[in-house]
């Protein structure tokens, strides 16, 4: 029994397809079917149940899997310690993000973490809250960047900053700051359902479902719904940081709400159980140190949370 064998399991658990797991340990499909065939011989017990798809664990197997996670974990914890005592931040860090900040608050941050951690391997994948969260538990993920907060126990939620939202319109509304009230639910553009902020826009403007609205149009990105919004003089509502790459014509839609203004609180969030910390830190660090300022606010007095 090997570390390399511990790992192969809990991928396989994870990605319950033997081709998946292979490519998240970066081996062949072959290696890791002997690897892990080899360490049930050796326990002489069946770890997984090959006959089904999606592969799933046998019970003995899921408790198997379940310690190998702790093991795994130690190991981790060992090379974090042994890392720090040299003074250095090096290791992989597996970071997700939610689809309607990445476009946004990657190009702001990534390429100086890059430069300033040469050693670090950062992957990043755009994932769903909900796809974030299991992703996190089952030890898939590192840390992901989303809105919270979030109903779930287990997960550490670290909030980096509050991000203000905005009308987009070409409609003129006849005064410098809006109201919730003053937008039409009618002309509103949404994203599809499943993305969080849908559900944060509805609750802006006091909707309950899309029975309220008379939605025409529900698109599966923010930068469709500037497009659909600019060819159907349609209105739709968008965090600050969407408008930083918008056009002079474009800036000129975007309206901006009276106090107390509606915002969204970002979060870095972990397993309570992170071995990380230095990794996750020094991004952290990174991304706080290169918000626009002005457009985005690091306490929440005076303002709504949605």
């Amino acid at each position: 029994m090997n570390i390399q064998q511990l790992e192969y399991i809990v991928a396989l658990a994870s990605h319950r397809h033997f081709g998946k797991a292979a490519d998240a340990c970066h081996v062949t499909q072959p290696t890791l079917s002997m690897m892990i065939q080899r360490l049930e011989e050796e326990l002489e017990v069946k770890i997984f149940d090959r006959s089904r798809q999606p592969v799933i664990t046998t019970q003995v197997g899921q408790e198997l899997i379940d310690q190998a996670r702790q093991v795994l974990h130690e190991v981790e914890l060992l090379r974090e310690i042994a890392s720090a005592t040299k003074g250095k931040i090096s290791g992989e860090l597996r970071l997700a993000i939610i689809p309607t900040l990445s476009p946004y608050l990657l190009p702001l941050f990534l390429p100086a973490f890059v430069k300033k951690y040469p050693e670090v391997k950062l992957k990043i994948t755009e994932r769903t809250t909900a796809q974030i969260i299991d992703l996190l538990r089952s030890g898939a993920l590192d840390a992901g960047i989303l809105v919270t907060p979030l109903p779930n126990s287990g997960i550490r939620e670290t909030p980096l900053f509050y991000e203000p939202f905005v009308v987009y319109s070409a409609k003129d509304y006849g005064k410098e700051y809006l109201l919730p009230e003053d937008i039409d639910p009618s002309q509103l553009l949404l994203l599809e359902e499943g993305h969080c902020l849908r559900s944060q826009i509805l609750n802006i403007c006091a909707l309950r479902s899309k029975s309220n609205l008379h939605v025409e149009y529900e698109a599966g990105s923010l930068e469709t719904l500037k497009q659909l919004a600019d060819v159907n003089n349609g209105i739709t509502i968008l965090p600050e940081l969407a408008t930083l790459y918008l056009s002079k014509e474009q800036l000129k839609k975007v309206k901006r709400f009276a106090e107390p203004v509606p915002l969204r609180e970002v979060s870095l969030v972990a397993h309570r159980h992170l071995v990380k910390q230095s990794l996750v830190n020094a991004l952290i660090e990174t991304v706080l140190a290169h918000l626009p300022k002005g457009r985005v606010r690091f306490e929440g007095v005076g303002v709504d949370v949605v």
